[in-house]
């Protein structure tokens, strides 16, 4: 009898490469393979990479080594975005066995049983112009193992192009999940017991734009809505220009399913660093939609993006950015350093920021970012929120973990609670490690 061949998948950057780890994960155990004991040692490990930062790309070559070394018997497949946009460097790495660009991430399995496909000459299989992908590549069915929350990717690739972006290179133009397939998925999760789904893409808010005619994320969320199929919708992120009074309205029905969380990359808060940056947007166009958003949704959380020490970025600019996020009411920041992607247009622009400025500027914000979170979460004590039970038993003094509609961590007794439920709580305190405390209302 055959041994079963065991399988492990290492997953960094975004929540779409870790949709597509699931359903490769997923595919892999339909052709015979399963997924390897931390005690065991894995048949092939697949390393599925970002490069949407100077820093991840290295960090993708970092784990690449780093698994080769740890598995030496094991046949080593990268893919993912670094794997899309620099199969050669990943080739010059001793150990690595198969190369896989997005175009071809899902018939990985099937390649593992194609031996002609490990000759030393033939490891790479990239699709050099990721541009002409044309359709969503729909992915297998893939509930996730011992979660609460699911993540539903319903699109592919970005046409912005802003100037320090990487992303397009790597993942081609707009594509969009048919509305019928989002529907159908969904209701395999909610049947599988899940709560809340994430819906995720690279660019969201750019959903159906690829269609004929037309459709809009928008008019997605109305018939998620209309059908009643889950509990809660969540939305990863979407771009300050694509929030509009229709969306909004949708999110504000009294029985939707809609969370009320808007993630919205700023990256600048500087007008000059916003038209270099390619960004359809000023800083008071920004500033108005947070406005109109907390106006219509008080206790809603707002998170920005920030990219800081973009070439150009001198003292007043990054004070512009600055002062924009402190007088806005946003909920919290993810802060990144900007690093020049090859390729790009802003690698070749001048006036480059020294490292030690630019860490210096993350390091402020970062600081900015947590004084901001800790403002919302005050604002919330004395509220009841719906809360979705994460975990019954946390590390953390025994205490239930549980998320709320609008993204505020809780920690609340246990006694009584169940994972994968949704129950009132009230938010009690905050200690001073942003730790939110809950009782059940």
């Amino acid at each position: 009898m055959d041994r079963v061949k065991k399988y492990s998948i290492a997953t960094l950057g975004c929540k779409v490469n870790q949709c597509e780890s699931a359903a490769l994960g997923r595919q892999l155990e339909k052709t015979g393979y399963r997924t390897a004991h931390s005690n065991e040692s894995p048949d092939t490990i697949i390393i599925n990479t970002c490069t949407v930062t100077g820093k991840a790309a290295m960090q993708s070559r970092q784990l690449i080594r780093q698994l080769i070394r740890n598995h030496p018997e094991a046949k080593i497949v990268v893919t993912g975005c670094y794997a899309q946009t620099a199969p050669e460097q990943i080739k010059t790495i001793q150990g690595t066995h198969l190369i896989v660009g997005h175009t071809d991430k899902l018939a990985i399995p099937e390649l593992l049983n194609d031996p002609c496909r490990f000759d030393s000459e033939k490891n790479v299989i990239v699709e050099q112009n990721i541009f002409k992908s044309r359709c969503f590549d729909p992915l297998p069915y893939a509930a996730p193992e011992q979660r609460t929350r699911a993540f539903l990717k319903i699109q592919d690739g970005c046409n912005a192009m802003c100037t320090y972006c990487i992303v397009p290179f790597a993942r081609g133009r707009s594509r969009s999940m048919p509305a019928a397939d989002v529907l159908e998925h969904l209701k395999k999760l909610a049947d599988d017991g899940f709560l809340e789904v994430v819906l995720t893409g690279i660019h969201l808010g750019a959903y159906g734009i690829d269609f004929n005619p037309p459709q809009s994320l928008t008019s997605l969320l109305e018939l998620i809505f209309q059908k009643k199929i889950i509990k809660r919708i969540r939305l990863s992120s979407i771009e300050p220009t694509e929030i509009n009074s229709r969306i909004l309205d949708v999110m504000a029905e009294p029985d939707g399913c809609v969370c009320h969380h808007f993630h919205i990359p700023l990256q600048s808060g500087d007008n000059s660093i916003l038209k270099k940056m390619g960004r359809p947007y000023l800083r008071q166009d920004y500033a108005r939609t947070v406005h109109i958003i907390r106006e219509k949704f008080p206790r809603a959380a707002i998170g920005a993006d920030v990219l800081a020490g973009f070439p150009g970025e001198d003292e007043k600019a990054f004070a512009n950015t600055y002062n924009l996020i402190d007088h806005l009411p946003v909920s919290y920041l993810h802060v990144f350093p900007y690093s020049p992607r090859k390729g790009t247009p802003a690698a070749g622009f001048k006036n480059k920021v020294p490292e030690r400025i630019v860490k210096q500027r993350c390091k402020e914000l970062r600081l900015l970012g947590e004084q901001k979170k800790a403002q919302f979460y005050r604002s919330m004590i004395g509220q009841t929120v719906e809360v979705l039970v994460e975990t019954e038993h946390s590390s953390i003094n025994g205490l239930a973990k549980a998320t709320s509609n609008n993204y505020v961590p809780v920690l609340l007794s246990s006694a009584g609670i169940k994972a994968n439920t949704l129950i009132r709580a009230r938010i009690k305190s905050v200690g001073q490690d942003n730790r939110v405390y809950a009782v059940i209302d």
